[in-house]
C-alpha cells in the first residue's frame, strides 16, 4: 500500500553497484530509514549475483519495485562473463530481521531451484501477512511454498527489542568504550560506527539505542550510510551513523566525530571533544555490575576453589542482563523526577514542565556536567512529554523508578544484591521479547547446494506479473475490512510518583548542612530584629551572615521571615528594614543563576511584603534593595517560578470542587498536583461538553491572571530604584553568568543563556536603549514563552502585551518617588571617619573615601589564630603626599572600639590591581583595589557604595601620579613642606651634559655653601668666584692634562688643586669618604709639603669634576706613584668607567680592599676563545696588553696600546707593592715573611678540589676543579658555610685576589709566580634579586588564604630563593674577610660595580672593622660605599616615571638583611639595635628623606642637595637627611641603641652563612595594626598625646584596670612591653620630671652606670653572678671568637685556628662539635662565672685509684661544688650538689695521699650516696674550704 522510499537502490548496495568477475555468495542485511514523520522503516535487503554475457545490456527493472536492480558502467573489462548484483527488498515498519531473512531466502530458493509454486503467490502472501504491533501474541505464517514460521510479538512495544545486539556490542567494544559511547549519545555528540559487515552496523546501532531506554534518540539515525551520501557526516547536528570500513579514509578528517571501530574494538575520541561521564559513584557501580554480567568468573578467579558453574549466561539472556543494568542506572539517575514536574494545564490536554534547577538542587548534582547536559538534551525533553502525563499506560521503568527506589538505595553498596535485582529485571525484559517458550515450528527451505554452486548460465530473475500480485492484495484487504477490528485494550492508570526527593537526597548532599546551633542563631537574630532588640541583633549579625553560607540556614531564614508577614505585608522601621535586607542579600548572594535550592523562589513573595514607610504615603519595599543578583535576570528562574505558582493555583481550583470528598476522607495526606491531574484525566471523558469547556476556560484564566501577576513581579525586581542605572544591561551580565556556572558552560547552557538576553532587540548597545524598554522587552519575551506553552488564547496574549508597558511605566513613577524620599533618609549610622595623624609637612591629597579593608592571606588579623577578628574593618582611605593610610574600626561589633590603621609610603607601592570584592555585610559585589607595597604591606580595599566610581578612578590616577613623579624632585622628600606641591617638570636634558653646565652648578653650590661650612679647622680665604674670569678656560681638557704632567710625587695635593677649585674641594673633603680615608691612613688633604713621599696611597682629584667616572665620588684613593693622566686611560677598560680604587685598608695586615666594575665584555675572553688558547702562558704583561689591545684596537696605534697596557699593569703592580708583606718578601715572592701557625700542618701536595660552597642556586656549578692551583683547598666545607679555608693549606698565596664574575672571567692561569689571582664566582643578577623579592613579598604577605600544601609560607619562602641569595652574598664576603685577614689584598670586580660589589665591599668592612658597627661608622659606611660610590637608588627603587619600567630591585634591603643576619649571630658587637636596621630599611623605600634618592654624588650636586645645611631653617621640623633624624631621635630616646653592645678590640666577625643558620627577618612579617608602621616617630608621639587627652576627658573616676591585653599583629610590643632597661630609663626621667630636676640625657645616665659597673667589677676579687649580666665589660658572646676547624683528609688531625681574644678558655668549641657550655655559661666566659670560692684540692679516687689534684669551684648561685681537671678546663668532671651534703668533717690521711701535706689539711664530705675524701695544700686552706661549704649549707 505504500510506495518504496526514494533512493532505496543506494541502500541496497551501500558501496555502489558494480559488476564482478566472480559470483559472490548471496548476502542479507537490514537498513533503517526514517521518514518525515520520524517513523522508522526497516528495509530488509537480499542480494544475489546473476551472470551477464555482455556488460552493455541493461537489466530491466522489475515491476512493483519488490526487487530492484541497477548497475554502473564498468571499466574496460577483459572477462568474458561478468556477474551483476540483484537485490530483493522488503520494506516494513516492523523489525523482524529473522523473518525477513527467511522470506526473502524462500523467494530466492523458489526461483533458483525452480519450485512449482509461482513467485507471485509467495510474494502476494508475504505482502498480505498482518502482524499485530504488540500484545504478546504469536502468529504462524506461511507463504504457500510449503514453509511455516512462528512470529512472537513483544508484550509491551514501549520496551525496545534487542535480540542479542547489546551483548554483541559489548563483546566487540568492551565495557569502558561502550560507556563512553553511551554518555556521548546522551550528551548529544556525533557517533560513527565502522565495520566491514552491514548487518553488524545495524545491530550495533540497535544495541546502543536499546541501552538508552527510557530515553529515545531523536537525532539523525542511519545504521547503514551509502558511500554516495558520505557528506552527511559533516552535518552540524548530532547523529549515530554506520559506515562500511571501506570508506575509513574519508572519515579521517572529521574533527568532532567519535569513531567506533567494531572490527578493531576501538573508540577514538578527537581532542576537541570532551565527553562528560556519569557522576561518581554511579560510574564505578555501573562498571562493576557490567563486568559481573559479562565476566562472572572475574570475581572468583583468585579463589583456590572456584565455583563450578560460573559461566556467562547465553547471549540472549546476557543481552537482557546488560539492558537491566542500564535500566537500573536510569532509575538511579532519574529517581524522584516526577516530584519536579509542574502541571500547568490539565484540560483539554495535560501540559507538563520539568523543573530542572529544583531536581539538580535536591539531588545535590548542580555541579555535575553529565546530568546537566542530559536534562538539557532533546531526548530528555521527549522523555518528559511522553512520561510526564499522570494518567497513561505504565511500563517496567515507571514501576522501577516509583516502587523500587528504596530497594535500589539499600542494595547499592552490595554488588550481589544488585546482581539479583538485575537478574529479575532481565527476566522481565526477556519475557517481554519472548512471551512463549520457544516453539520449534520453523520450516523454511534453503536453496539446494548444487544450484548454488553450479556455474551454469541461470535464467535471470523473472519480471513479476503485477496484476497477479495486486489480486492477492485486494483479496486480503477485502477480508480485513469484513473481519471485526482488533482492539488492543490499553490499560491506563495513574502513574505512581515514588518517594519524594527530599528523602532520597544524595549521600554527599548534606555537606553544607548546618548544625542546629547555627539555625538557632538565625532564628534568634530574626526574633531580636522583630522585637526591636537592635543591639542584640547587631552582635549576632556577623555570625548569622556566616551561617547563611549554608543551605539549611537559608531555608530556615525564609521560613522564619514568612511567619512575620501578615496579610502579605510587614511594615518595619529603618533599622529593621536594613537588617532584613542585609540578610536577604546575603542569602541571595550564594544562589546561582539557576536557584537550584529554591531560595530565591521562597524569598520572592517576601521581598514584596517587607517594607518601610518613607514619608507621606510613600512605602519602600525590600525588592528595591535586593536587585543586584544574577538570579533575577535569568529567564529560566522566572519560568520555573511561574509554573510552580500556576500549578498551585490550578490545584486549588480543583481542590475546591472536590471539597466534599476531602472532608470525607479527613485524615488523608495532601494530594499532589499530579495525582489530582490523573484523577481529573480519568473523569474527563465522563463530563458533559459544557462542563469540559467551563473547566478549560477556568484554567486558562488562572494562567492569564498569573501572567499579569508575574509581569508586575518582574518589573519590581528588574527596575532599579535609580532608574538611570539598568541592571539588565550591566556589562557584566553574561560574563557573570559564565563565572557563576563555569563548571558547566556546555553548548546547551550557553545557548539557553543566550536566549535570556535578547540579542536582536538591541541589547548590545546597552547605553542607547533606556531602562523601561529593555525591561518591557524582557517581560514580553517571558510572557510570550509561558503563554504559548500553557495555551493562553491570543486575545488574552494581546491584552497582556498592551498591559505590560503600562505596568512598567506605573512602577517607574512610584519608584521615582521612593528614590527621592530614600535620598532624604538619614544615612545608616556608619562608623564616623577617623582622621589620621600626619607628619609635619605631610598634606592630604585626597580626603578620606569610605572603604572596607578586606582580610588578605595573613591570618593573624582575621581572628582565625585566636585573638579578635580585626579585619574586615570599615573606615576611610586617605591619600597624602607621603603615605596611603587606612584608618577605621573592625566590622565585628565585639572589637568595634579598637582602631585599625594600616599604611605605607606611596613611594613603596609596587603593584596595584583592581579586584571585585563581596563584603559579607552588604553582599554587593563592589569594586576594590589591591595595593602591594615593598614595605611588606598589602591593602585590599573595597570602596563603599557611597563612593562614586569616578572618584575611585581619580584616586587611582592621583596615586599613580604621586608614585611615579616626572622627576625625583617630585618625590615627598623634595616637596615636603611646599604647600603649593609644585612638581618640577624638568627640561629634557641631554644625556652627556657638557662640563660647562656642571661647572656652573658646582660654582653655584659652592657659593651657597661658603658661609655654611662646619669644618672646624682654619681655612685660607680663597679668591671669590666673581674675580675668576679665566675659570671657564681652565676647565678645558688640554690644560688639565698639561698640568698633570708635572712630576706628581713632587707636588702635594693642595698645590695641584687650583685655588678656584679649593672651595668646592673643602666640601668634598667633608664627605664621608674623605673622613674615612683619613681615619684609615690612606692619605690626607693637607696644605703642608711635609707629606712623606713613601706613603703608598694618595687621594687623587682626577674625578673632581666627575669627568673620569660620573658615578664615583670626587676624591679617590689610588697608588701614590700612578699619575692622574693614567686614570683617564685605565678607566675605559671597565664598565661605566668604574676603575679599581681603594676603599679600605686592614689596620694590621695593611692589605687593601679595592672595588671596581667588571671589565668590558670583549677583550680577554674573546681572545681565549681562539684555537691556540691552551698553549698560551699568560703573564700579567700579556694579560694587560691583551685587555687593552682589545679595548682600544679601534682607536689607538700599537705603541699607545702598549703604553696603556703597561700603565694598567703598573697600576695593579703599584697596589701590590704597597703591601708590607710584598716588600718584605724575597725575590721569589714566596711569602717568606708570612709565618703563621696556619701553615704548619698543611701537607706538601694537598689534593686539588672545589671551593666549599660557592655555588649556583642549589646546583653545583661547574667550577674548574683547580681555581688557580694554589687556591685548591679541601673538599669538606667549613662548619660555618664559608669556603674551605684554602689559604692556610697552601704553600704560597697571591698578593692580590680579583673576585670577578664567573661569566666574564673564563681565564685560568697556571703560572706559579703570579702575583695576582682571579677567583671567578657566580653573582646574582639584579633580575634575580627583583624576582626573588617579588616572591618573598608574596610569601610574607599573601593576597589570599590558601590551604594548598605547596603554597605554605615555608614552601613559598624556599621558592623565592631570597635566603639563597643572602647566603651567596654573605659567603663571598666571609671569603674576602679571610683573604684580607691573611694579608692578601682583594679587588671586588663584579657587574657594573654598584650592586653586588657594593654589598660585598660594605659587608667586608663591617665584618673586619669594629668602627663600622657603631652609629657613626655605619652611617659613614653607607654614605661612602652606597651613596658616594653611586649605588643607583632612584633607578633600583623605581622612584620616577622614567625608571617605572625597571621595577623595584631592593639591593640595599638585601644588604641590610645580611647585616641583620650578622647582628643576630653577634648581638654584642653592634652599637645599634635591630630596630635601627628596620628603620633604615623602611625609610630607604619611603622617600621621606633625601638620603636615599638619586643615583650618584654627581646627580646630587646637580640638584644642589649634596652640601645642604643640616636642616631647613624655615621648617625645623622637617629633616632632609635620615642621619640627622636618627641623631635627633637618638638624643631623645634609646630606640636605636643596643644595650648588649660590648665590643672587643679589633674583632673580626666570621658569621655562619649556611641557609640553615639564616633567619627570616621579622621586618618582613610583623605588623602593627594599632597605629601603623612604627618607623615615623612623630606620629607615635602625636598619637600618644592625643590618646592622653581623650583619656583625661573620659576619666570619670571609674577604677582603671592596670591590665592591658596585648594582641598579635595589633599592638606594638616594644611600646606596650618595653625591655627592662628602657623602662628603667623612662621611669628615671619621669621621676626627675616630678622632682623638677632637669632630666639628664639617657646616654649620659647609661654611660655613668656602665663606668661605675666596670670599676665595681674590678674591685671585687671574687665576682658574683649578681653583678649585672648585661653590663659586665668582658662579656664574651658565645660566637665571639669562632674557631675554624679543618679536617685533613689523610691524617685526620684537625688544625685549630681560633683567633684567641683573651685565653684559650674564651674561644668557643668548634661548631662541628656539640657545645658543652651550660645554660649559665652561655653568655660569658668561664672567668666571670659564678664562682664564690675556687682553688685546687686533691680528691681521692674510687677504690684502688690514686689521689688527683682537681680544680674545685664552689658555686653559691647554683648551690653546687664542681670540679675540673684544670683551671682552664670547661668540661666539668663532676658535680656535688650541696643539697645532698650531710656533713663536713676533718679527715685523716689515707693510703696514697699526697706527701708533705699536714694532717689538718684533710677533710671529708659526706653525701647521701658516698663519702668524698679531700685534701688541701695547707691546713688554713682546708679550714677556709670547710667554712665556705658550711656557710653555703647553713644559707640553704
Amino acid at each position: 500500500d505504500s510506495p518504496f522510499p526514494q533512493g532505496i537502490e543506494l541502500f541496497c548496495q551501500p558501496s555502489g553497484w558494480q559488476l564482478v568477475p566472480e559470483r559472490q555468495p548471496a548476502s542479507f542485511f537490514v537498513a533503517v530509514l526514517t521518514d518525515i514523520n520520524s517513523e522508522r522503516h526497516y528495509c530488509a535487503c537480499f542480494t544475489f549475483w546473476e551472470g551477464l554475457d555482455n556488460p552493455q545490456v541493461k537489466g530491466t527493472p522489475i515491476d512493483a519495485g519488490d526487487a530492484d536492480e541497477a548497475d554502473e558502467e564498468p571499466a574496460v573489462v577483459q572477462h568474458a562473463k561478468l556477474f551483476a548484483p540483484k537485490s530483493l527488498v522488503v520494506v516494513s515498519r516492523l523489525d523482524y530481521t529473522e523473518a525477513f531473512r527467511n522470506c526473502l531466502g524462500l523467494i530466492y530458493t523458489v526461483h533458483v531451484d525452480g519450485l512449482s509454486t509461482p513467485l507471485e503467490t509467495v510474494i502476494g502472501n508475504l505482502l498480505t501477512c498482518v502482524i499485530p504491533v504488540a500484545g504478546g501474541s504469536q502468529r504462524t505464517i506461511t507463504l504457500g511454498a510449503g514453509d511455516r514460521q512462528v512470529i512472537q510479538t513483544p508484550i509491551n512495544d514501549a520496551l525496545p527489542v534487542s535480540g542479542s545486539s547489546v551483548a554483541q556490542l559489548f563483546r566487540q567494544l568492551g565495557i569502558v568504550n561502550v560507556l563512553y559511547l553511551f554518555c556521548a549519545a546522551l550528551t548529544e555528540h556525533k557517533i560513527l560506527f565502522l565495520s566491514s559487515s552491514y548487518q553488524r552496523l545495524t545491530d550495533a546501532c540497535r544495541g546502543l539505542l536499546a541501552i538508552m531506554f527510557p530515553l529515545k534518540y531523536s537525532f539523525t539515525y542511519v545504521p547503514i550510510l551509502p558511500g554516495k551520501l558520505l557528506e552527511v557526516l559533516s552535518t552540524p547536528t548530532p547523529f549515530i551513523i554506520g559506515v562500511n570500513s571501506f570508506f575509513r579514509s574519508e572519515t579521517q578528517e572529521l574533527l568532532d566525530v567519535i569513531i567506533a571501530d567494531l572490527d578493531g574494538g576501538t573508540v577514538t575520541i578527537p581532542e576537541c571533544v570532551h565527553i562528560s561521564l556519569l557522576p561518581e559513584p554511579l560510574l564505578q557501580q555501573t562498571q562493576t555490575a557490567l563486568s559481573m554480567v559479562l565476566d562472572p568468573e572475574l570475581e572468583f578467579s583468585d579463589q583456590a576453589f572456584p565455583p563450578q558453574s560460573m559461566h556467562p549466561s547465553a547471549l540472549k539472556i546476557q543481552d537482557k542482563e546488560i539492558r537491566a543494568v542500564f535500566l537500573w542506572l536510569f532509575a538511579r539517575l532519574f529517581q524522584g523526577y516526577r516530584w519536579c514536574l509542574h502541571i500547568i494545564r490539565i484540560h483539554p490536554e495535560p501540559v507538563i514542565r520539568f523543573h530542572k534547577a529544583a531536581f539538580l538542587g535536591q539531588r545535590s548534582l548542580t555541579e555535575d556536567d553529565f546530568l546537566m547536559k542530559v536534562l538539557d538534551g532533546m531526548a530528555f525533553a521527549g522523555f518528559v512529554s511522553e512520561r510526564g502525563p499522570p494518567y497513561r499506560a505504565t511500563d517496567l521503568f515507571d514501576d522501577l523508578v516509583a516502587n523500587q527506589v528504596e530497594r535500589i538505595r539499600q542494595e547499592e553498596a552490595c554488588p550481589h544484591k544488585v546482581m539479583n535485582h538485575i537478574k529479575e529485571l532481565a527476566e522481565q525484559l526477556f519475557k517481554n521479547e519472548n512471551p512463549y517458550p520457544a516453539v520449534a515450528m520453523h520450516k523454511v527451505q534453503r536453496p539446494s547446494e548444487t544450484s548454488q554452486s553450479t556455474d551454469q548460465s541461470r535464467t535471470p530473475f523473472p519480471v513479476l506479473d503485477d496484476v497477479a500480485v495486486q489480486l492477492f492484495i485486494d483479496h486480503a484487504v477485502a477480508k480485513l475490512n469484513n473481519s471485526p477490528p482488533v482492539v488492543k485494550a490499553e490499560l491506563k492508570s495513574m502513574v505512581p510518583s515514588g518517594p519524594p526527593l527530599g528523602d532520597i537526597v544524595d549521600r554527599n548532599g548534606n555537606v553544607m548542612a548546618n548544625s542546629a546551633r547555627r539555625l538557632e542563631v538565625v532564628r534568634n537574630c530574626i526574633t531580636y530584629i522583630f522585637d526591636n532588640k537592635m543591639l542584640e541583633a547587631k552582635k549576632l549579625m556577623p555570625a548569622v551572615l556566616r551561617a547563611l553560607k549554608g543551605r539549611t540556614a537559608r531555608v530556615c531564614l525564609t521560613q522564619e521571615l514568612n511567619q512575620h508577614v501578615l496579610q502579605n505585608r510587614a511594615v518595619l522601621d529603618d533599622q529593621q528594614f536594613d537588617y532584613i535586607v542585609r540578610m536577604m542579600n546575603c542569602t541571595l548572594q550564594d544562589c546561582s543563576h539557576m536557584d537550584e535550592h529554591g531560595i530565591a523562589a521562597a524569598l520572592l513573595p517576601l521581598v514584596t511584603a517587607f517594607c518601610r514607610k518613607l514619608g507621606a504615603g510613600i512605602t519602600q519595599f525590600a525588592y528595591s534593595c535586593v536587585q543586584e543578583h544574577m538570579v533575577w535576570t535569568t529567564m529560566q528562574f522566572w519560568e520555573a517560578m511561574f509554573y510552580s505558582d500556576v500549578q498551585n493555583h490550578i490545584k486549588a481550583l480543583y481542590m475546591e470542587t472536590d471539597d466534599g470528598d476531602q472532608q470525607r476522607s479527613g485524615s488523608r495526606r495532601e494530594i499532589s498536583a499530579l495525582e489530582l491531574a490523573a484523577e481529573q484525566n480519568r473523569l474527563w471523558p465522563t463530563l458533559s461538553k459544557e462542563m469540559q469547556t467551563e473547566r478549560v476556560q477556568k484554567e486558562e484564566s488562572t494562567v492569564f491572571s498569573q501572567a499579569i501577576h508575574y509581569a508586575n513581579r518582574m518589573s519590581y525586581l528588574l527596575l532599579p530604584l535609580d532608574t538611570s542605572k539598568n541592571r539588565l544591561l550591566r556589562s557584566s551580565g553574561l560574563g557573570d553568568v559564565e563565572s557563576v556556572s563555569n563548571s558547566y558552560v556546555t553548548n546547551s547552557i550557553a545557548g539557553s543563556m543566550a536566549e535570556s538576553y535578547d540579542t536582536e532587540s538591541g541589547f548590545e548597545d546597552a547605553e542607547s536603549s533606556d531602562v523601561a524598554n529593555s525591561v518591557v522587552r524582557f517581560i514580553n519575551r517571558f510572557v510570550d514563552k509561558v503563554c504559548n506553552e500553557s495555551g493562553v488564547t491570543n486575545e488574552h496574549l494581546k491584552a497582556l502585551h498592551t498591559m505590560i508597558p503600562d505596568i512598567v511605566q506605573m512602577h517607574i513613577e512610584t519608584l521615582d518617588a521612593v528614590h527621592r524620599e530614600s535620598k532624604r533618609l538619614p544615612p545608616i549610622q556608619k562608623p564616623k571617619l577617623l582622621r589620621p595623624t600626619l607628619l609635619p609637612g605631610e598634606e592630604l591629597v585626597m580626603d578620606g573615601m569610605r572603604v572596607h579593608l578586606i582580610p588578605d592571606g595573613r591570618e593573624e588579623a582575621t581572628g582565625q589564630m585566636g585573638g579578635p577578628p580585626l579585619l574586615p574593618a570599615e573606615g576611610a582611605i586617605f591619600l597624602t603626599t607621603y603615605r596611603l593610610i587606612f584608618k577605621g574600626t573592625p566590622s565585628d561589633a565585639l572589637v568595634g572600639e579598637q582602631i585599625v590603621t594600616r599604611s605605607f609610603p606611596i613611594a613603596s607601592l609596587t603593584k596595584e590591581k583592581r579586584i571585585s570584592v563581596t563584603l559579607t555585610m552588604d553582599q554587593f559585589v563592589q569594586e576594590g583595589l589591591q595595593l602591594r607595597s615593598c614595605t611588606f604591606q598589602l591593602m585590599k580595599i573595597a570602596f563603599d557604595e557611597e563612593v562614586a566610581s569616578d572618584l575611585a578612578e581619580s584616586f587611582r590616577k592621583h596615586l599613580h601620579k604621586l608614585r611615579f613623579p616626572q622627576h625625583v624632585q617630585g618625590t615627598f622628600a623634595f616637596t615636603v613642606g611646599q604647600s603649593g606641591k609644585l612638581v618640577l617638570e624638568p627640561k629634557t636634558k641631554d644625556k652627556n651634559q657638557s662640563l660647562r653646565t656642571l661647572s656652573k652648578n658646582l660654582v653655584k653650590n659652592a657659593k651657597r655653601t661658603i658661609s655654611r661650612q662646619y669644618v672646624g679647622r682654619k681655612k685660607e680665604v680663597p679668591a671669590t668666584w666673581e674675580n675668576r674670569s679665566s675659570f671657564q678656560s681652565e676647565l678645558d681638557e688640554d690644560e688639565i692634562s698639561v698640568s698633570e704632567e708635572v712630576d706628581q710625587s713632587a707636588l702635594t695635593l693642595s698645590s695641584t688643586i687650583r685655588s678656584s677649585d679649593r672651595q668646592t674641594m673643602s666640601n668634598v673633603v667633608e664627605r664621608a669618604c674623605c673622613r674615612d680615608y683619613q681615619r684609615l691612613g690612606l692619605g690626607t688633604l693637607s696644605n703642608s709639603l711635609t707629606r712623606s713621599k713613601n706613603e703608598p696611597f694618595r687621594i687623587s682629584t682626577a674625578n673632581r669634576m666627575y669627568t673620569v667616572c660620573r658615578s664615583y665620588p670626587g676624591l679617590l684613593i689610588i697608588p701614590q706613584n700612578i699619575p692622574d693622566s693614567t686614570i683617564n686611560r685605565i678607566c675605559r677598560c671597565y664598565r661605566q668607567n668604574r676603575f679599581p680604587v681603594v676603599c679600605w685598608r686592614h689596620s694590621r695586615t695593611k692589605a687593601v680592599l679595592l672595588r671596581s666594575a667588571g671589565l668590558h665584555g670583549k677583550g680577554v675572553v674573546s681572545f681565549f676563545k681562539s684555537p691556540n688558547a691552551p698553549t698560551l702562558l699568560l703573564t700579567p704583561q700579556l694579560l694587560m696588553s691583551l685587555t687593552f689591545c682589545f679595548c682600544f684596537s679601534s682607536q689607538l696605534v700599537p705603541s699607545q696600546a702598549d703604553s696603556t697596557s703597561l700603565e694598567q699593569e703598573k697600576y695593579l703592580q703599584a697596589i701590590i707593592s704597597s703591601m708590607p708583606s710584598y716588600s718584605e718578601s724575597t725575590g721569589r715572592n714566596t711569602l717568606s715573611g708570612f709565618t703563621s701557625t696556619h701553615m704548619n700542618t698543611s701537607g706538601q701536595n694537598s689534593p686539588r678540589g672545589k671551593w666549599g660552597s660557592i655555588r649556583g642556586s642549589g646546583r653545583l656549578s661547574a667550577y674548574n676543579p683547580d681555581i688557580g692551583t694554589r687556591l685548591a683547598g679541601k673538599e669538606s666545607p667549613q662548619p660555618n658555610g664559608g669556603p674551605n679555608d684554602p689559604l692556610f693549606l697552601r704553600q704560597q698565596k697571591a698578593y692580590l685576589y680579583i673576585i670577578g664574575d664567573k661569566a666574564q672571567l673564563k681565564v685560568r692561569r697556571n703560572d706559579s709566580f703570579q702575583q695576582w689571582e682571579v677567583i671567578p664566582i657566580e653573582v646574582c643578577d639584579v633580575r634575580q634579586v627583583k624576582n626573588s623579592f617579588k616572591k618573598l613579598m608574596k610569601a610574607c604577605v599573601p593576597s589570599s588564604q590558601t590551604t594548598e600544601p605547596n603554597m605554605s609560607f615555608l614552601r613559598l619562602l624556599e621558592d623565592s630563593e631570597w635566603m639563597t641569595l643572602l647566603h651567596r652574598v654573605l659567603q663571598v664576603s666571609v671569603l674576602v674577610v679571610e683573604l684580607l685577614d691573611t694579608g692578601s689584598s682583594v679587588m671586588v670586580s663584579l657587574e657594573d660595580g654598584w650592586d653586588v660589589t657594593t654589598q660585598v665591599v660594605s659587608l667586608v668592612q663591617l665584618l673586619s672593622d669594629p668602627y663600622y658597627r657603631t652609629f657613626d661608622g655605619f652611617r659613614l659606611l653607607v654614605e661612602k660605599e652606597w651613596l658616594s660610590f653611586g649605588h643607583r637608588f632612584s633607578h633600583r627603587g623605581a622612584q620616577t616615571l622614567g625608571s617605572q619600567s625597571s621595577g623595584f630591585t631592593p639591593v640595599f634591603l638585601q644588604f641590610l638583611d645580611c647585616v641583620h643576619q650578622i647582628h643576630l649571630q653577634f648581638p654584642m658587637e653592634f652599637e645599634f639595635s635591630q630596630y635601627y636596621l628596620k628603620f633604615l630599611a623602611y625609610h630607604y623605600m619611603s622617600n621621606r628623606f633625601r638620603t636615599f634618592l638619586l643615583d650618584s654624588d654627581y646627580d646630587r650636586i646637580e640638584l644642589g642637595v649634596l652640601y645642604e645645611e643640616k636642616s631647613d631653617r624655615r621648617n625645623p621640623q622637617v629633616c632632609k637627611s635620615v642621619w640627622d633624624y636618627v641623631d635627633r631621635l637618638n638624643k631623645k630616646a634609646p630606640v636605636f641603641y643596643n644595650y648588649m653592645y660590648s665590643p672587643e678590640d679589633e674583632e673580626v666577625l666570621r658569621p655562619y652563612t649556611f641557609i640553615s643558620n639564616l633567619k627570616v627577618w621579622d621586618f618582613y612579617l610583623e605588623e602593627t595594626l594599632s597605629d601603623g608602621p612604627p618607623y615615623d616617630w612623630e606620629l607615635r608621639s602625636r598619637q600618644e598625646s592625643l590618646a592622653e587627652e581623650t583619656a583625661e576627658k573620659a576619666d570619670t573616676g571609674a577604677p582603671k584596670s592596670q591590665r592591658h591585653i596585648v594582641w598579635p599583629c595589633y599592638d606594638n610590643l616594644s611600646k606596650v612591653i618595653p625591655d627592662a632597661i628602657t623602662k628603667l630609663l623612662q621611669d628615671l626621667q619621669d621621676l626627675e620630671a616630678e622632682l623638677g630636676h632637669t632630666s639628664e640625657k639617657w646616654k649620659d645616665t647609661w654611660d655613668k652606670i656602665k663606668t661605675t659597673q666596670r670599676t665595681e667589677t674590678k674591685l671585687e676579687s671574687k665576682p658574683s653572678f649578681s653583678s649585672s649580666l648585661l653590663m659586665s665589660s668582658n662579656l664574651s658572646h658565645q660566637r665571639r671568637s669562632q674557631g675554624v676547624c679543618l679536617q685533613d683528609s689523610r691524617v685526620g688531625s684537625s688544625i685549630k685556628l681560633g683567633l684567641d681574644c683573651e685565653a684559650s678558655a674564651t674561644s668557643t668549641p668548634v661548631a662541628g662539635r656539640p657545645s658543652t657550655s651550660t645554660l649559665y655559661s652561655q653568655f660569658q666566659s668561664t672567668e666571670s662565672e659564678n664562682r664564690s670560692f675556687e682553688g685546687i684540692l686533691y680528691k681521692r679516687g674510687a677504690l684502688l685509684k690514686p689521689w688527683k689534684p682537681r680544680w674545685f669551684v664552689l658555686d653559691k648561685t647554683k648551690h653546687q661544688l664542681r670540679y675540673y681537671d684544670s683551671r682552664q678546663d670547661k668540661d666539668c668532671k663532676g658535680v656535688i650538689e650541696l643539697s645532698d651534703v650531710e656533713s663536713v668533717t676533718v679527715g685523716t690521711p689515707a693510703m696514697g695521699a699526697p706527701k708533705n701535706v699536714e694532717e689538718k689539711a684533710f677533710f671529708d664530705l659526706k653525701t647521701a650516696k658516698r663519702m668524698y675524701n679531700l685534701c688541701a695544700q695547707e691546713s688554713s686552706n682546708a679550714q677556709l674550704w670547710m667554712d665556705s661549704i658550711q656557710s653555703c649549707l647553713s644559707d640553704a
